[in-house]
């Protein structure tokens, strides 16, 4: 059985709150193209994590499961990027098509 509190859950769930207020500001504050990026995607990262913690219980989750996460999180940030990337990389080799 799972021995997390209702408190808990509204611990996380104003850390949540707070994070998004945060996402905001940020969006509101002059800050360079690179950093603004970085901030963004940290702030992100630190949601996506208290939601998977807590609300989809992996925290006291088995071995097994951490290990479908882990593939998961390999296929998004390796395997789709790799490919984002790929495609961005040989757009200029393709010659004009008239028509298209």
């Amino acid at each position: 059985m799972d021995s997390t509190t209702p408190r808990t859950y509204i611990g996380v769930l104003f850390a949540l709150v707070l994070l998004t207020v945060m996402t905001v500001a940020v969006s509101f504050a002059d800050l360079t193209g690179l950093v603004h990026l970085l901030v963004g995607v940290s702030i992100g990262v630190v949601k996506a994590s208290l939601v998977g913690l807590f609300f989809m219980h992996l925290i006291r989750s088995r071995p097994a499961t951490w290990a479908v996460v882990l593939v998961a999180l390999f296929w998004f940030v390796v395997v789709l990027t790799a490919l984002t990337f790929s495609d961005f990389a040989t757009r200029p080799s393709i010659p004009f098509v008239p028509g298209h």
